[in-house]
């Protein structure tokens, strides 16, 4: 199994709709992915799922992540690099099994003109940290809200070849 983050708690976001977007067209290769939105973690996670801590609410996301061999990180600019709950989650998930040795792929979303490189960089050094084995293709969507037309699929050629290649490549990797 593996596992596609959408990397925001935010309601209806535009990463979700990437995230679905991968999850449909990575189906298609004929692997199984799920799709994980943060928005549905635990409101009070800080509170109950830290330090060692495990809720009763937190236990099937981390089952999610466990069994994951594969993961996609859709990663919306924040302040110039992630979100905080991209980061609390990580935090929440059990240490090290959740991560250590498996791959990830990369992909930085935002509604400015640079893709969320700075934060998709930032991401990348907490993977290292973390063991992961990082796709070097990374995917920047400038402009998101211009990228996706009223199916949520995505409308510009290039935009598409590459995110295509990097489908491709994380379906070998």
């Amino acid at each position: 199994m593996n596992l596609i983050i959408s990397g925001t708690n935010r309601e209806r976001s535009n990463s979700l709709k990437i995230a679905k977007y991968y999850q449909q067209e990575l189906q298609r290769k004929g692997e199984s992915w799920e799709l994980l939105s943060l928005s549905d973690l635990p409101r009070d996670i800080t509170v109950t799922d830290l330090y060692g801590k495990r809720s009763e609410a937190f236990e099937p996301i981390q089952a999610l992540v466990s069994s994951a061999r594969k993961f996609v990180f859709i990663i919306p600019e924040y302040n110039g690099s992630f979100p905080g709950i991209l980061k609390v989650f990580m935090d929440a998930c059990s240490f090290p099994a959740s991560f250590f040795h498996k791959k990830a792929a990369l992909v930085g979303v935002s509604t400015g003109k640079y893709g969320n490189i700075r934060g998709v960089d930032h991401f990348t050094g907490v993977c290292n940290y973390m063991r992961m084995h990082v796709l070097p293709l990374k995917i920047h969507l400038p402009k998101v809200q211009d990228e996706l037309g009223g199916d949520d699929q995505l409308i510009d050629e290039l935009t598409t070849k590459f995110v295509q290649e990097q489908i491709e490549e994380i379906a070998r990797f």
